[in-house]
């Protein structure tokens, strides 16, 4: 595929890196990336990966824009209170940059209809807020083999991770299965501050386009938290359980996706 000259000035700082040139940048152009989660974490990833010029990004999410939202969930203005969170994600992100394909979602992501939906993604973004859900795609990229991005936030903490099949431990290798019922805060009872979305969305967008190029270290069989009291990073080594693991182990248990019962904006094990 040839530039045209609006792509050449609207890449250029991206042609110009060594690292992406202008064969990275028909990469990610032909990219597709999925984001489940169209909130903290989701917002910020999709505007970044869309003026990166991923090719196609899905955007899953089955909620409506609320006014709480508007503290960190950037990619919905005021005027989209009440419309679809991927509606209203879709809207700015093709308003940022037409190249991109924006597929949507309207629905609840569950152990029926995952599988299908991830399938024709090369990368995965977990941007959901809840222990079930994250347990669901975590399990699902395993058995697809699909590389994905984990990350959670809550008060004023983040972490994240990138699972790559074959090269690290999965999420279910760190946490073994979601908490008890009631035994972690939500986001609702706890807070989050909003800027944290920001700085750990972000970070999972970066994940995404180094594993698209195939530049750099990725965060696989890392946990990178972040503490903003402290400004603090701590990057800590994960094994990989390939003996125990009970989705990517050498002897797996969990061979079908479970549904685990729902609770709205939990913590993240921080």
């Amino acid at each position: 595929m040839a530039f045209t000259n609006e792509q050449i000035e609207r890449y250029s700082r991206h042609i110009i890196l060594k690292e992406v040139g202008a064969k990275g940048q028909k990469k990610l152009l032909n990219a597709k990336v999925l984001i489940i989660g169209a909130g903290g974490l989701g917002a910020p990833t999709a505007m970044y990966l869309a003026a990166a010029g991923i090719g196609t990004i899905g955007i899953a999410d089955a909620d409506e824009v609320d006014l709480s939202n508007l503290q960190r969930q950037i990619i919905h203005q005021t005027k989209d209170v009440g419309k679809p969170k991927v509606e209203s994600a879709r809207e700015t992100m093709e308003a940022m940059n037409p190249d991109v394909n924006v597929i949507t979602y309207h629905e609840f992501i569950t152990s029926e209809n995952i599988m299908d939906i991830i399938k024709d993604y090369d990368f995965v973004i977990d941007g959901t807020d809840n222990f079930p859900a994250k347990f669901l795609i975590n399990d699902a990229c395993v058995m697809a083999k699909k590389p994905f991005s984990h990350a959670g936030i809550i008060r004023f903490k983040g972490q994240l991770m990138t699972y790559v099949p074959g090269q690290g431990p999965c999420y279910r290798c760190v946490f073994k299965e979601p908490p008890p019922k009631d035994a972690v805060p939500t986001c609702k009872q706890a807070g989050v501050i909003g800027a944290m979305g920001g700085v750990i969305g972000s970070l999972q967008a970066m994940e995404a386009v180094k594993y698209i190029l195939g530049v750099g270290d990725l965060l696989t069989g890392y946990l990178l938290t972040f503490d903003a009291i402290k400004m603090e990073f701590r990057k800590v080594k994960l094994p990989a359980d390939t003996h125990n693991c009970a989705v990517c182990g050498d002897h797996p248990t969990i061979t079908e996706l479970i549904d685990y019962e729902q609770a709205e904006c939990d913590g993240v094990g921080l």
